[in-house]
């Protein structure tokens, strides 16, 4: 009698609007409030809902209309209006352009590259383009190499910062039209027979490596043994010195981008054209391809679907933020400042078209990767339950982790209830913590479920976000339903 008393008392006080609610822990779910309680966490801190997608009028709430960050969770906003907008066959293609003749293998004039902000422009299939372009004949080209970045107006850069205030870090790295490669170079360092060796890939000239590394019997083999000096990114060719100490037989690497876009892409096509057997005469530059050039060769990108699964999966920023300001450049319109404009206002079209009003909504860059952007959980639910009913449905619920078996929650609730029985997208900022997807519970019910926790302590609150979604998956709402009837 008393946990059926204590099930209605909850019932009530979750579906409260929230103008009447009380912040209180024991307002939660019993197994989150002692997780919150163990992290010292307050419960204002947290925002939750869960919504049968059977009776989406059924929702439980708790602190659900408070805007909050909600860090990669974010993505699920970004990638939902994408499939939607853009369509889920929608590609990007490279290519390049000559703007001269081409006789006995030699371009005689300048080499264009036309980026189109492709969120995955991987070192191999900038081969297979430079391979085609062998294939229409090219080998020697006498002019300039030019980067046409027109096809997104970049917004200005932002002011989030890592932890470590370590701008060369690949999450870190910001968008552009000629993308590749990530804009990433991955270091790995050996110690062998009593000396170190550092190898860098993709190599470019215009990354210069200065290793001051020891091998030393008493270091322990860890990349953060090592430390890094050189550009954060934004700027051209650089010098990076690495110290530290690794012991004998110890392999380690990290991925970090040291050069701004231009530099980089235009350093990998050299790279590249140069192993190819070919040859560029010219410098590199920037410009918009001539209306009279010939296209000799392209390159399109996988689907969108393709795209939205190592998004969300992976929680990966950068192909977050392109695909943002794809959507920016697809609905631009006269006037607008930049790209990640116009995809804010591409966003709040679809709201309308959907019957939806999110106020508190704040995009930045539409990753997550930001300290400013906010939405509460009920309105992250609606997204959910709208998605779920969908046309794209399917394609969007498998670009989520799959609890305990991939992506960002393959570690996590492994031999729980939950496990394998729910899609999830993980969100993680030094201050915040959240999750978002769809729960299969054993009472035969699927559920959305938003978690969201904004505090100093966050990172120690991870346990009461699986408390959640394990709580869900056991059953918990439809156990407190039928209590409260």
């Amino acid at each position: 009698m008393k946990k059926t008393v204590y099930m209605m008392l909850l019932a009530g006080v979750l579906l409260m609007p929230h103008a009447m609610a009380e912040t209180r822990l024991d307002a939660a779910p019993p197994e989150v409030a002692a997780a919150l309680r163990a992290a010292k966490v307050p419960a204002f801190a947290l925002s939750l809902a869960v919504v049968p997608l059977a009776s989406p009028q059924d929702g439980l709430y708790f602190n659900a209309e408070s805007p909050a960050n909600p860090a990669s969770v974010m993505k699920l906003v970004t990638t939902q209006v994408a499939l939607e907008k853009l369509g889920p066959a929608y590609q990007w293609t490279t290519e390049l352009y000559g703007d001269g003749p081409i006789a006995d293998g030699v371009l005689r004039g300048n080499l264009y590259i036309r980026g189109a902000g492709d969120p995955k422009l991987t070192f191999e299939r900038l081969w297979v383009l430079l391979r085609d372009l062998r294939a229409a004949g090219v080998n020697r080209i006498t002019g300039d190499l030019v980067l046409d970045r027109s096809a997104l107006r970049l917004p200005p850069p932002n002011e989030f910062d890592d932890d470590e205030h370590d701008l060369a870090r690949a999450f870190l790295v910001t968008p552009d039209a000629v993308l590749a490669g990530f804009k990433a170079q991955r270091f790995r360092v050996t110690a062998n027979q009593g000396k170190t060796r550092v190898t860098v890939e993709p190599p470019l000239s215009e990354v210069r490596v200065d290793s001051n590394v020891r091998v030393a019997p008493g270091a322990t083999c860890a990349i953060g043994n090592l430390r890094f000096d050189g550009g954060d990114g934004q700027g051209g060719p650089t010098r990076v010195r690495i110290s530290g100490a690794l012991p004998e037989g110890c392999a380690v690497e990290r991925y970090l981008s040291y050069l701004d876009a231009p530099t980089y892409t235009a350093g990998l096509i050299r790279t590249l054209w140069r192993e190819l057997g070919g040859e560029i005469g010219g410098a590199t530059r920037e410009g918009p391809v001539p209306s009279g050039a010939t296209r000799l060769a392209a390159n399109a990108s996988p689907d969108l679907v393709s795209a939205i699964r190592d998004i969300n999966k992976f929680s990966n920023n950068l192909m977050a933020r392109q695909l943002f300001l794809t959507l920016g450049a697809a609905y631009r319109q006269p006037g607008d400042a930049n790209d990640a404009v116009s995809a804010a206002r591409a966003v709040g079209a679809w709201l309308a078209d959907n019957a939806l009003a999110w106020p508190e909504l704040s995009l930045e860059n539409g990753s997550g990767l930001s300290r400013r952007e906010r939405i509460s959980a009920r309105h992250l639910a609606q997204l959910l339950v709208r998605a779920e009913q969908g046309p794209y449905s399917a394609e969007f619920i498998s670009s989520l982790p799959i609890v305990a078996v991939d992506g960002t929650m393959k570690k996590r609730l492994n031999g729980s209830g939950v496990a394998g029985a729910a899609h999830v997208k993980t969100g993680t900022l030094k201050d915040v913590r959240a999750v978002a997807g769809y729960v299969q519970a054993q009472d035969g019910q699927r559920y959305a479920v938003v978690g969201l926790i904004n505090h100093a302590a966050a990172p120690a609150a991870g346990p009461a976000l699986d408390a959640l979604l394990a709580w869900v998956g056991d059953g918990g709402w439809g156990k407190l339903a039928r209590g409260a009837k």
